[in-house]
């Protein structure tokens, strides 16, 4: 089983901001605390680093309430990255202010810039074999088809799949445990879009847990779900905990507060 999936050597992460507390939400459950989100974000980046990776953290961006969320700005793939144009208007500027950081790390660095395109890095799962876009409010068809050709002459093949509705990105409800396995809610593997793949089912009620990322050797995910935590240490993977209840208040999770790469040589 090849592990080039989750083995990575870099990572881009970027501090909340203090304009944070009026960051985009589906549902408002409480403005989170800054200072208490600010101590999770560190505990995440020392986890990164612990695996041996170089963590790039990048300064607060007052002028974008949700730009500790980096992972919708770009997808990273071994041969370059490809800055994404986000579905929410408010979220544009983060990835043009993301752009120089890539292109200091890769040699090659594209752009989505249809007028009719958006597409947001939390709707891509990649795979050892595929790049699945889930289709959202934040990704449409047009952001989908765009992405399938810039990455096409890159050997990969992009597999355009759906996400439920009510639920804000394809990966707010799955992540990718290793090379032929998926963490995943019940309702989305139900539509058959894992066919092929082993599939970890969050434990019912536990369904943020879903939002996790392979990061080396371990697996970090959001505390406060120990029957999903559990099912995941027996089924063999080293597992740390980090607090996400200020990010989760934002619609936020693991694998939105990093972009995670190995770029060629």
């Amino acid at each position: 089983m090849s592990d080039r999936s989750f083995r990575f050597t870099h990572a881009i992460t970027r501090r909340p901001a203090a304009s944070i507390v009026n960051g985009l939400r589906a549902v408002d459950t409480g403005t989170p605390s800054l200072d208490l989100m600010r101590r999770h974000h560190a505990d995440y980046v020392a986890a990164l680093r612990a695996t041996g990776a170089v963590v790039v953290e990048l300064d607060p961006l007052e002028a974008f309430p949700d730009s500790v969320f980096v992972e919708d700005t770009a997808l990273c793939l071994p041969e370059g990255a490809i800055v994404m144009r986000p579905g929410a208007p408010s979220r544009l500027g983060e990835a043009a202010e993301m752009a120089p950081h890539l292109a200091a790390l890769y040699g090659e660095v594209r752009r989505i810039d249809g007028a009719d395109s958006f597409i947001e890095g939390g709707d891509i799962l990649t795979t050892e074999t595929e790049v699945l876009v889930g289709r959202s409010a934040r990704t449409n068809a047009a952001g989908i088809a765009e992405l399938t050709r810039k990455v096409a002459d890159w050997g990969h093949k992009v597999r355009e799949v759906i996400t439920p509705p009510g639920v804000l990105h394809f990966k707010t409800d799955c992540s990718l445990l290793d090379g032929e396995t998926i963490l995943a809610t019940a309702r989305l593997d139900a539509s058959g879009c894992f066919a092929g793949y082993r599939v970890i089912h969050t434990a019912e009620g536990e369904e943020a847990a879903a939002n996790a990322i392979r990061f080396n050797d371990v697996v970090l995910v959001p505390a406060g779900f120990p029957r999903t935590r559990d099912a995941l240490v027996k089924a063999g993977y080293a597992v740390q905990e980090i607090g996400n209840s200020e990010c989760a208040k934002l619609d936020g999770g693991m694998s939105c507060l990093s972009l995670r790469f190995r770029p060629r040589a």
